[in-house]
């Protein structure tokens, strides 16, 4: 089985980024901008607005918003990691935070996967929940979250719905699931220490 490599977004070319979120559906015009801006904003994003955003993001920000996942050197997959302060739009989720306040600097959050077509069901996306660990614990964070779809609770999930992950990878990093407000969706938490 080819290893998967989980890197920084940092240190990932701009054009292997590009590859992930693609052309077509959700990545492309989100861009994992969704929870960074207000909602009126929202309404009028798409690819021109939200890719300069996290390209500015990536070179900016210390530590980069995410990591890439590469399966035998192409890169396949992404996860958005980072404070749970740089997500202002977490509240227009079904799943509440976590009870720190918002600006707690040691919480971060896990809120989006992309994995492309033809490289699903392969274990990138709990790859990139390890590196997503990591990446955390080694820039000071005491916890983690995330905010899973169980599809086991309902009947059709749809692969735009799996952004946010899924409970199973979740548990099978470690994390335990402190509230499930509906059904199908849970808060996961995991705490790193410090």
């Amino acid at each position: 089985m080819t290893p998967i490599d989980v890197v920084s977004v940092a240190d990932a070319p701009w054009h292997d980024v590009q590859a992930v979120f693609g052309t077509r559906g959700d990545p492309s015009s989100c861009w994992c901008q969704y929870f960074k801006m207000g909602a009126a904003e929202w309404k009028t994003a798409n690819r021109a607005t939200c890719e300069p955003l996290l390209q500015r993001q990536v070179r900016d920000l210390d530590p980069a918003p995410g990591l890439i996942a590469y399966l035998g050197g192409t890169p396949v997959g992404w996860c958005a990691v980072e404070p749970r302060a740089n997500y202002p739009g977490l509240h227009r989720t079904r799943v509440e935070p976590g009870p720190e306040p918002i600006d707690d600097a040691t919480v971060w959050a896990v809120t989006c996967f992309v994995v492309r077509v033809g490289f699903r069901k392969r274990g990138v996306g709990k790859a990139l929940l390890a590196g997503a660990v990591d990446h955390a614990r080694s820039h000071g964070a005491r916890v983690l979250e995330g905010y899973p779809v169980d599809p086991t609770a309902r009947e059709k999930v749809t692969s735009a719905e799996l952004y946010y992950g899924i409970v199973s990878q979740f548990v099978a990093n470690g994390f335990r699931e402190v509230s499930r407000p509906t059904p199908d969706r849970a808060l996961m938490r995991l705490e790193l220490g410090t």
